[in-house]
């Protein structure tokens, strides 16, 4: 009282505003018109979803009742508050199906990678089973000539052994010859 008579700007200045509740339908009504650009799946979905708006804020009043009562704090649910909320639902709506899109374009690229890659698998495994059938005839072919090498090869070793036994032969004549000498 002391401050008002000191100060009497204060009381002069002031504006009192007084909010009384919006009736379901002016709520209702908000709630289409701000929702009206909004692209929804279908018809029943929009209506629910203007339908949840007004019963929400008026649960939220309600509720702010109850801790009037229980608290003695007040809780203000203003129209600046219910206009909040329907861009807080604009605003997760779009980033919802922002997210949405980029997942199912991630998903449409990852199949897409999945069949390229299934389609290279295949043409690798085809041009396999071809190197497959070259390596088995390079194998046989091999396998021939080993054993041709190894045939010589005991032919050279028998002609080997008699040169040898002749060398000896030589050695001993040629030994015999220089003693005689």
């Amino acid at each position: 009282r002391s401050r008002a008579q000191k100060f009497p700007a204060l009381v002069n200045c002031t504006i009192i505003d007084w909010f009384q509740p919006w009736p379901y339908e002016a709520l209702l009504s908000v709630a289409e018109k701000f929702l009206a650009d909004v692209e929804m799946p279908s018809d029943e979905v929009r209506e629910g979803v203007v339908k949840f708006m007004p019963f929400s804020f008026e649960s939220v009043n309600e509720f702010a009742q109850i801790v009037l009562e229980l608290e003695k704090r007040y809780v203000y649910s203003t129209p600046k508050s219910f206009l909040e909320l329907i861009k807080l639902f604009k605003t997760m709506l779009e980033k919802k199906q922002n997210d949405l899109e980029d997942n199912k374009q991630k998903y449409e690229d990852g199949v897409i990678k999945l069949q390229n890659t299934a389609e290279a698998v295949a043409k690798l495994e085809e041009e396999l089973k071809i190197f497959q059938v070259e390596v088995e005839e390079k194998k046989k072919l091999a396998d021939e000539r080993a054993l041709v090498v190894g045939n010589r090869k005991e032919v050279v070793e028998a002609e080997s052994a008699k040169a040898g036994d002749e060398a000896i032969k030589c050695a001993s004549i040629k030994k015999n010859v220089e003693e005689k000498q």
